[in-house]
């Protein structure tokens, strides 16, 4: 069961109050350089981000967002660190939304100008807390960067803003330790209903990146706790979305694209299934509809599988049976088992669509 938590609107996407569970990314060019961020921007967008961040570390980069704003196809958030005037020239920029850093933005009064112009704008702030950059006075006092500092810097950052009237808020307590960023957000859970930006920040490579993203922020789904999300990977910011819906795809939460169904493969397997479930994967990654496809190796759970799947394959000696909504198609030789099997996905999906129009 979800915990209920107040709703802001990022731009044209709603967030918290029981909206879906929004996917997010950050573009890793230089902001300054507007045409390889929109162009960035545009990858992410088709890869099914749904809201994107940008670093700010100047005025030049903060300018540079108003030519980015035009005609980018969502809503945009402005990364700001150690300086609130680049807060303030963002959102003259037109940004959507703004990330300040309780940590490093400075004294009270700077947070309270960005709150005014906010204000005016109805442009909400997350308050994004870090592990890594926590003010010292609370280092002090808990002696490291605990989930109860985390909560702590968080708490007196909202303070501040309602404070100043402003509830157009969403949080994160983000670490680059699974337990202590759980057990962050579950106490900051209990105390306020502001939606929940979920992550582990600085989670690593894509492979061990999305291992530490997928045990945290299932964990916190799990829990009902998390409106909007951000797997941070060193590597591609499209391989970010990909893994975000993933996870929530497997914590059925949201739906998009093909479902695939593939076994870890043994000593009954009798074709060559890694390099052909990975070549199924890739071409129908961009599949605009939710279908589920299987791609099973051998005859023990292979044809069942198969048979409950949209469309899917059960391997034999060399070849494999191709089977489309419980029926078997036909037999089809192992080298011709990728392209018979996507073809039929993009063939079911273009039926159903014709079906719907017609």
């Amino acid at each position: 069961m979800s915990q209920q938590t107040r709703r802001i609107m990022v731009g044209t996407v709603p967030v918290g109050g029981g909206a879906p569970v929004s996917v997010q990314s950050m573009c890793s060019t230089d902001t300054r350089d507007v045409a390889a961020t929109r162009a960035q921007i545009e990858r992410l967008s088709e890869a099914g981000c749904e809201i994107v961040r940008c670093a700010v570390p100047d005025r030049e980069a903060a300018e540079a967002l108003r030519e980015i704003r035009r005609g980018c196809p969502i809503p945009l958030v402005a990364d700001i660190h150690f300086d609130y005037k680049l807060a303030l020239l963002a959102l003259e920029s037109g940004v959507d939304a703004l990330r300040l850093n309780p940590g490093n933005i400075g004294a009270r009064w700077k947070v309270e100008e960005v709150v005014r112009a906010c204000a005016e704008r109805r442009v909400p702030i997350r308050i994004g807390v870090n592990g890594g950059s926590l003010e010292k006075e609370l280092l002090a006092r808990h002696g490291h960067a605990s989930a109860a500092a985390m909560v702590e810097s968080a708490l007196g950052h909202i303070r501040i803003l309602e404070d100043l009237g402003y509830q157009e808020i969403k949080v994160s307590l983000k670490a680059s330790h699974v337990r202590r960023t759980v057990e962050a957000y579950r106490l900051l859970a209990a105390q306020v209903t502001y939606p929940l930006h979920i992550g582990i920040t600085e989670a690593g490579t894509v492979w061990s990146g999305t291992i530490k993203s997928a045990v945290g922020l299932g964990t916190l789904l799990f829990d009902g706790i998390g409106d909007t999300l951000r797997v941070s990977l060193t590597g591609d910011p499209v391989d970010e979305v990909r893994v975000g819906w993933e996870i929530l795809r497997a914590l059925e939460l949201r739906e998009r694209g093909p479902v695939l169904v593939s076994c870890p493969t043994c000593g009954r397997c009798q074709i060559d299934l890694i390099p052909i479930a990975e070549e199924v994967e890739r071409r129908l990654r961009d599949l605009p509809k939710k279908i589920v496809v299987a791609v099973m190796g051998c005859v023990v759970n292979g044809p069942g599988e198969a048979r409950e799947a949209d469309v899917g394959i059960a391997g034999g000696r060399g070849e494999g049976l191709l089977f489309r909504r419980g029926e078997v198609v036909r037999k089809v030789p192992q080298d011709q088992l990728a392209d018979a099997l996507v073809a039929e996905a993009w063939s079911l999906v273009e039926e159903e669509n014709a079906e719907r129009e017609g």
